[in-house]
């Protein structure tokens, strides 16, 4: 493969300088062919796909954030796992070492993505790659006095840079302008569309195979309904086009805001699939992708994995391709090779060729004072064992066989018998596992199978409320506070309670409308946190405090989200 120099292309008849800054000084040659394929076959052959996500993506570079650098073995799980595209997201924002008008990008990090590119691409996956968060680096439209000349100009010079390294990537490589490009009004979407040509102008500039290759453009923020409002195709490029959006809805359950860990109600259901009818009834003929979905891993998995499979099942309704969000605290443990949660992801996989899935059952109704799941059997400390019956929504399969992580197969009666949607395991099988004086913990988990579609797992533990090192402190600005758990049971938190004690609520007194699981709690990230051995109030609570000059009770939820099953912790001032 070589390069030759050929003529650049103007745009938009701007002003002699400014057009000259936006022309290209050389275009890529390929040597060898391109097989080119429409974008209605290239978002079929993409679905599902995963996402390396926080990787190049990373500020101020690969490696800075919670992943090391991406090794080849990590395409080899991913293709052996069955998911059959890779988004590779990438943040140019720190790699510039040139200043406009030419915003030359250090050719050791283009090298870099192009090696990335590689390793997909040499394990037989499809790669669509970005310009990633720089849209609010540098690329924000929105923010009071933006540059849009500076903007329009360094999208430009970068794509025809991304472009001369990648140009003669095979047809498996499809290219995404920027990712979820902030837009609050009509006139930021008139931009982005701006933004999309330029983005085209700059890949039929940079050579290649660059105007054959397949692309995902984009609306305000990915999100399906400012594209829907806005979003208007460029014309006059040779291109196969896309529409990417992303999907995180509805935002308190996804990210674990305001204790919302129920999810599944008709109303749910109705809402998401509201939202996926709307864009394709707005784009007919249009190839649509989910560029990134997923919900919080800390989520109670009964709900986390019914939602999972209503998107993908949802999305292939409205022939639609998903790519599955992992920033690499999510799906998959690189390090160890792992997934952390395979029926998850046999769920997607499942669902994605429409294949129906058997799911365990939970609390649907939001207005609910406890949560309960067939995920878990739980049995608290102190209490004999009894039958326990756990509830699946079959979906027209039938159950096949039940059996221990270690492969034991359990027998039907006298281990457990099922009914319709039931199965009930017997005392007696559980007794193995669980008493009243049993150690707190995760005991045995046990796989059921079905006539088709994904196992389901269901953990056995015995549960006792767990201790804190403290109890009250003073608050202290400037930092998070950790404070010393013993778990006993989960190593889960499933919200927290945050209410001053004057009855006000420390955040959102709005939640007083919500359930009784959801009224006065904060979110997660933003609020709380835990790790190992603490729990954490973030010093955005802790500065709450201080600010309202009252002190707050602070109570700690655990799953099972039962009555009790909490401990409280105060902030005095």
């Amino acid at each position: 493969m070589k390069s030759v120099a050929v003529m650049g292309l103007t745009l938009f008849g701007q002003s002699t300088a400014h057009q000259s800054s936006l022309e290209s000084n050389a275009a890529t040659a390929c040597s060898g062919k391109f097989s080119p394929i429409s974008a209605a076959d290239y978002i079929s052959a993409i679905n599902p796909g995963w996402n390396l996500g926080n990787t190049l993506d990373a500020v101020p570079n690969e490696g800075s954030w919670n992943n090391p650098p991406v090794v080849a073995t990590t395409f080899d799980d991913v293709k052996a796992a069955g998911f059959k595209s890779v988004r590779i997201p990438v943040t140019y924002a720190d790699h510039f070492v040139g200043k406009s008008p030419d915003w030359t990008i250090d050719p050791a990090w283009l090298q870099r993505v192009s090696d990335v590119v590689d390793m997909a691409l040499d394990k037989d996956l499809y790669v669509i790659t970005n310009i990633h968060h720089d849209s609010w680096e540098w690329a924000d439209v929105t923010v009071s006095g933006a540059n849009l000349t500076m903007i329009e100009e360094k999208i430009y010079r970068s794509w025809i840079q991304i472009g001369q390294v990648l140009g003669c990537k095979s047809s498996r490589v499809a290219f995404e302008p920027i990712n979820e490009p902030p837009a609050n009004t009509a006139e930021d979407g008139s931009e982005l569309n701006k933004i999309n040509e330029l983005f085209l102008k700059a890949l039929a500039a940079s050579g290649g195979f660059n105007a054959q290759r397949v692309v995902t453009l984009v609306g305000g923020g990915m999100d399906s309904i400012k594209t829907s409002q806005w979003f208007k195709a460029p014309t006059g490029y040779s291109n196969p086009w896309a529409i990417q959006y992303h999907y995180y809805s509805p935002y308190d359950f996804i990210f674990q805001a305001w204790g919302k860990t129920i999810w599944g109600s008709e109303a749910d259901k109705q809402s998401m699939e509201a939202d996926f009818a709307n864009i394709r009834g707005n784009f007919t003929n249009v190839p649509l992708v989910i560029g990134e979905f997923e919900a919080n891993t800390l989520l109670e998995p009964a709900a986390r994995r019914k939602y999972n499979d209503f998107a993908v099942r949802t999305a292939r309704k409205y022939n639609t391709a998903v790519i599955l969000w992992d920033n690499g605290d999510g799906a998959l443990e690189r390090a160890t090779h792992t997934w952390r949660d395979p029926y998850l992801l046999d769920i997607i996989l499942n669902a994605a060729k429409g294949v129906p899935n058997s799911l365990s059952d939970s609390t649907t109704d939001g207005s609910a004072s406890e949560q309960s799941s067939s995920a878990y059997i739980f049995h608290k400390a102190g209490e004999d064992v009894t039958d326990e019956a756990i509830d699946f929504l079959l979906n027209g399969n039938k159950f096949k066989s039940v059996k221990t992580s270690d492969g034991t197969v359990l027998r039907s009666p006298k281990d457990y018998s099922a009914s319709a949607g039931t199965i009930t395991v017997k005392k007696e099988f559980l007794s193995k596992y669980l008493s009243p004086s049993a150690n707190p913990g995760s005991k045995v988990n046990l796989t059921v199978s079905f006539s088709a579609g994904a196992d389901a797992s269901v953990e056995v533990v015995q549960w006792d409320i767990p201790t804190l090192g403290s109890t009250t402190s003073q608050a202290v600005s400037g930092s998070d506070l950790l404070i010393p758990i013993t778990w006993k049971g989960l190593y889960k938190l499933a919200a927290v309670k945050m209410l001053r004690n004057d009855g006000v609520y420390l955040f959102d007194d709005w939640t007083q409308y919500l359930g009784p699981l959801q009224q006065a709690r904060g979110t997660y990230s933003s609020h709380w946190d835990r790790d190992g051995v603490h729990v954490i109030l973030k010093e955005s609570a802790i500065a709450q405090v201080i600010s309202s000059k009252v002190p707050t009770t602070f109570t700690f939820e655990f799953y099972p989200r039962v009555a009790g099953n909490a401990v409280n912790y105060t902030l005095t001032v």
